[in-house]
Formats: C-alpha cells, structure tokens, sequence
C-alpha cells in the first residue's frame, strides 16, 4: 500500500472521522464503523485532506480535465481544498465546481457556484463517501446539461465495499450505471489490513472484537464483485 493511504487511514482516525463501535447509517444499516468527513473543521486538516485527493485524483485519473465538481454540500469544501492542493503539487490550474441546492434568481444566478462548466470541459467528481449513488444521480444531469461535457471519474475518499441497490458496491454500480471510473483513496480492506492489531498512540484501533464485528457485516452486506 502507498505510503500517502497509510498517512490517510492514520489521518482520517485522528481526525475523529473514522470511528469504530456501534452506528445505524441512514440506510438502517446496523455498521460498526462510520466516517464523516464533516468532522474536518480545521485549515489543517483540508489542507492535508486536499492533498490526499490530489494524490489519488493524480494516481487514478491523471490530470488530464478541467474541472473538479463538488456536489453540494460537504463536496464544496472538498473540491476547493483538492484544487489548491492540485495547484500546488502538480502546478496545474484545475477550476473548481459545485451546484447549489436552490437555484439562486439574482446576483450570481443559476444551480452553479464556481466555476461555469463549458462545453468540452472534461470534470473529475468528487465526494466523501457513496453508499447509495443519490448525489449521483441529483447532479449528473446537472453536469451532462452544460454541454459536450466528458466525464472523467468519481473519487471518493472512503470505499465502504458494501452493497448499494443491488449486489455490487455503490461505486461499481455507478461505474455500470453512468459508465465513467469510480475510484477511493483507501477502501476498507486497507482499513483493516493497516490497523487491525497494530498499536497507534498507545492503543489498537481495529482489535479482535471489531475485526470480528467488521467481518460479520461484510457476511451480511458485502458487495460482490
């Protein structure tokens, strides 16, 4: 495993936004771990967290596009944050994207804040984490409206490699769905593969307990490739 998605499983830990114990997601889900990537608050931490995206964005889909759309709300901060980090690593200028939740009908109007998407843009989306595909479906429509506009992927920081509607992973589903690659910074197998029984800050994050736990949710909710 790179050495940046060991740094990004330690960070995402010490950041709170990867907890481990007993959680009911929104699906009714019974999981014993969740990640919120509302919990980075500080300058600090978007600013690593940009370029851990940079790196997978880089890694994955090269550097070949125009435009990072962030769906609203918690993909606002990301593609600024990834962006910058793109500048700054790679030295290349992306523009950065999101739409807005209401459409604005004065000032600044229309569904998008940022940068305009123009015809024969190519755009990278980015997210936190896809469980369902939702966002998905609420913003591209929005995108493919702009024009001749090419799709170069989704990249999520978190693949929770459970199902989605079907028998595959939410990402996987998107893929076959929309027909663009879907990629994560780390998925949850590395999770596991670069915490279980290794001692970070005096303590053990993944034990015998919630490796057990981590286990029989994949038993029941694992995604079949």
């Amino acid at each position: 495993m790179e050495q940046y998605k060991q740094e990004f499983i330690d960070f995402m830990v010490e950041s709170n936004v990867l907890k481990f114990g007993d959680f009911t997601l929104k699906s009714g889900r019974k999981s014993p771990f969740f990640m919120n990537a509302g919990s980075y608050v500080t300058g600090t931490q978007l600013r690593k967290l940009g370029e851990y995206y940079a790196k997978a964005i880089h890694d994955n889909f090269g550097l070949d596009f125009d435009v990072l759309f962030g769906p609203a709300y918690k993909g606002i901060p990301l593609s600024v944050a990834t962006t910058m980090a793109i500048s700054e690593l790679y030295g290349k200028d992306i523009r950065y994207c999101s739409n807005r939740k209401e459409v604005k009908d004065h000032g600044d109007a229309g569904i998008l804040l940022g940068s305009p998407i123009k015809d024969g843009d190519k755009v990278v989306i980015i997210e936190d984490v896809t469980t369902s595909g939702k966002s998905i479906e609420e913003t591209f429509p929005i995108i493919k409206a702009q024009g001749n506009v090419e799709i170069k992927g989704l990249m999520v920081s978190l693949n929770r490699m459970e199902r989605g509607k079907g028998t595959k992973s939410a990402l996987d589903e998107i893929m076959d769905l929309y027909g663009f690659p879907t990629a994560a910074i780390v998925s949850m197998a590395d999770v596991v593969e670069h915490l279980y029984n290794k001692e970070k800050n005096s303590k053990v994050v993944i034990d015998n307990q919630i490796k057990a736990a981590i286990d029989a949710y994949y038993e029941q909710y694992g995604a079949q490739a």
